[in-house]
């Protein structure tokens, strides 16, 4: 019974020892962050990792559902990759996916990425005032300042409605901007106003623009180095208006005023006999060895099998035709040189329908057990290049009064095309003239050119059909007034084709859907076997947008505390039971 009771007490003792020894560790497993050199390598996980394209593109009227009769009256029975494409194409609340591909996971990606940004800059406030103030920690600011800015940025023109200037977007429901760690549990946040979140965003814009320092990055391409920083600060002048800060901004990517921007342009037809499928050309496109790209955003999408796998939703009739086929150009008919990528046909019964994709578009798969065949698929998205800066800048000078240099800068952009393609035998020489008629005509014929006792019998369909729906009315100046720049018949021609350029270069990217609530594109949808139609901004003219333009909040989001958005919607719908003739031309 001793032996038993030492033994016992023995374990005892053991117990109490192993019990303090583990008492006397910290419990936070956590990384501490001890020096700068810690926190640029942090910064690598400060990007998100979900897509935005799938659901914003599928929204715009770069997409028609192939189930749908077109004009002639033949429709396909093909089936929607998910729920939620169906939700996104009708404009409703995206509702039954969560994850990759979907506005919840874009929530908690930019979210994330932020969480990382504040993460890092209280650590670099707190190594400031110990006295540290090394070039390698001002760069790590920067890049800190600049990406919570973009990620905010984005989640407000995902889930926000479009910027209306100082004044009104006092009365929009902006989006919880973050600027410390959370360290609470189920905080509760309040969104503020869209003019609050765009002022938060400027303010770290012009803190963290003068930091940023290349010298500091292994990889700058997936970084916010300065090209990458000054076309995102581009951006977000352009959608605020603010078009000599834009101008600004655009000349620093280039490295001036006078620097040739065509080293940024694409290259990818000059390469064409290299590059023998879908996948060399996705490769080629979003190599970090191009000048053009200025930053690479891996993320989680499967975005690549929406588009090739024979589905209900894809461009094609007319909206391949404004984009990538057999379209209209100033300067071209048939193929677009512009177009990037590769196409598909699919015969069908009756007619062909048409598969295409884009160079941006492509799947990087990370396999985690090659045996199994099982992994991840991945979308590298090219978020900021030569490109993007130079229509930019090409709309600042334009709203600036400088219609020439507005006109060369979209010529280089035009130019960089006609030297890729590989026949120049059917474009038309580049000039001022072509550019004012070409649009000036496109517009009439989409808005004037019916009389309006035949719209009603022709409809919707119709209607996109005169030059391909390529020149929509823009109403920027209803969407985001300003007493100091305002569209008009003299320069709306050139900002036409600027919004024809953009949607062709960003085709299959998503930043059509931007664009389109920013220009204030009205824009119809028409669903299924019945041709319902449903239209976006039906009534921009009354001064009142389509509540859709926001997307709505992530359900779990609502459900900790968010406001939702209002999405109100017009009720204007039609169907169209039979396929209609367009006009004879004496109508």
């Amino acid at each position: 019974m001793k032996l038993r009771y030492f033994i016992l007490a023995g374990v005892a003792l053991l117990g109490l020892s192993s019990c303090s020894d583990f008492l006397d560790k910290p419990s936070d497993t956590r990384v501490t962050l001890t020096n700068t050199e810690q926190l640029r390598m942090l910064m690598v996980s400060a990007y998100p990792e979900y897509s935005y394209v799938p659901f914003c593109e599928i929204s715009t009227d770069n997409f028609i559902d192939n189930n749908s009769p077109g004009i002639d009256g033949v429709r396909f029975n093909l089936s929607s990759y998910d729920r939620n494409d169906d939700e996104a194409f009708a404009f409703e609340d995206i509702r039954t996916s969560t994850g990759e591909d979907t506005p919840s996971g874009s929530w908690e990606g930019y979210y994330n990425a932020i969480a990382t940004c504040n993460q890092v800059l209280e650590k670099v406030e707190e190594f400031e005032n110990d006295g540290e103030n090394s070039a390698k920690l001002q760069a790590v600011k920067g890049e800190a300042l600049i990406d919570r800015a973009y990620c905010h940025f984005m989640l407000a023109n995902i889930f926000c409605m479009p910027y209306r200037g100082p004044e009104l977007s006092k009365d929009i429901p902006g989006i919880p901007y973050m600027t410390v760690p959370e360290t609470t549990v189920k905080p509760h946040y309040e969104r503020g106003t869209l003019a609050e979140t765009y002022a938060n965003i400027e303010r770290d814009i012009e803190e963290g623009l003068p930091l940023i320092n290349d010298a500091y990055y292994e990889k700058p391409k997936y970084h916010f180095n300065k090209q990458a920083a000054y076309t995102f600060a581009s951006r977000f002048y352009l959608f605020k208006r603010d078009y000599a800060k834009v101008l600004e901004c655009a000349n620093m990517v280039f490295g001036g005023a006078d620097v040739d921007p065509m080293p940024y342009m694409t290259d990818i037809w000059a390469h064409k006999e290299e590059l023998e499928d879908p996948d060399d050309f996705n490769r080629y496109y979003t190599s970090t060895a191009h000048m053009r790209n200025f930053m690479i955003i891996p993320t989680y999408s499967i975005y690549y099998r929406k588009i090739v796998a024979g589905n209900r939703y894809a461009c094609n009739r007319e909206a391949m035709k404004a984009t990538l086929w057999d379209g209209k150009g100033p300067t071209w008919s048939g193929v677009h040189p512009c177009y990037n990528g590769c196409g598909m046909y699919v015969a069908g019964s009756n007619q062909d329908y048409g598969l295409w994709w884009a160079a941006p578009v492509g799947e990087q798969f990370e396999y985690t057990d090659k045996v199994a065949g099982i992994g991840y698929a991945h979308q590298v998205l090219c978020e900021f290049t030569g490109e993007e800066a130079l229509l930019n800048r090409a709309e600042a000078k334009l709203f600036l009064g400088d219609i020439d240099g507005c006109v060369a800068d979209l010529g280089v952009w035009e130019a960089a095309r006609r030297n890729t393609t590989s026949s120049t035998s059917s474009l038309k020489p580049w000039s001022k003239e072509i550019v004012w008629n070409f649009y000036t005509t496109a517009e009439e014929k989409y808005v004037y050119n019916i009389r309006p006792e035949r719209r009603e019998v022709l409809g919707a369909k119709y209607l996109d059909s005169l030059y391909y729906g390529i020149a929509k009315p823009i109403h920027i100046d209803i969407v985001c007034p300003s007493t100091q720049y305002h569209n008009s018949p003299e320069i709306n021609p050139y900002l036409q084709c600027i919004q024809h350029f953009r949607r062709i270069e960003f085709i299959f990217r998503g930043m059509r859907w931007f664009d389109i609530k920013r220009y204030g594109i009205s824009y119809s949808h028409t669903i299924g076997k019945d041709s319902r139609v449903v239209t976006l901004n039906p009534n921009i003219e009354s001064g009142e947008l389509d509540g859709r333009m926001a997307l709505q909040i992530p359900n779990e989001v609502i459900a900790a505390g968010i406001e939702p958005n209002t999405r109100l919607v017009t009720p204007v719908t039609t169907s169209f039971k039979k396929a209609v003739v367009p006009p004879s031309s004496d109508e």
